[in-house]
């Protein structure tokens, strides 16, 4: 009533001086478990609780689901799926934190870390992947290595023949 809805930042002038680089933004909440940012902001979209939202998702860096999120395809630097949050769909990032539930296409170029209450449904590939106790992945997971493309399993992994007419130089 009385109050303005949100307070003037300090100016360098003032009597206590500017805001240091890593002091939060007043009215910010920090999210738990997340990493904390040592250069610029990222844009961060956060769903809550009890929030629904489907459709495509453009530009966020990062991505909390708190709520629910089904998407065709979204591509951001870190995924965070927290304890009862849902993220169906398919989505591709640097580095993903699950505690709640994923289900469909997830790539992640960096680390993939599955928290004691984690579910991944569906088809996932990383680069590392960290499994806590509990956590649990049904479908399919292929590891991402350096310098080599994704090659399917052995057990799927088509038997090459030769071609008729054509020998070969090894020995039987």
């Amino acid at each position: 009533m009385g109050r303005t809805p949100f307070p003037a930042p300090p100016s360098p002038n003032s009597p206590t001086g500017a805001m240091p680089a890593g002091a939060p933004r007043p009215g910010a909440a920090a999210v738990p478990g997340a990493p904390r940012q040592t250069g610029p902001e990222r844009r961060t979209l956060v769903v809550g609780r009890g929030i629904s939202v489907q459709g495509s998702v453009q530009d966020a860096e990062r991505l909390v689901v708190e709520g629910t999120v089904e998407s065709s395809m979204i591509q951001a630097t870190e995924l965070q799926v927290t304890h009862g949050g849902v993220f169906r769909g398919g989505v591709e990032v640097e580095d993903a934190e699950l505690a709640g539930t994923i289900d469909g296409t997830l790539t992640v170029n960096g680390s993939l870390t599955i928290r004691s209450t984690g579910r991944l449904i569906g088809k996932v590939k990383c680069r590392r992947l960290q499994v806590e106790d509990g956590g649990q992945i049904t479908g399919q997971l292929e590891m991402i290595t350096d310098g080599a493309p994704a090659r399917p399993l052995a057990s799927e992994a088509p038997k090459a023949e030769p071609a008729a007419g054509e020998g070969s130089s090894e020995a039987p």
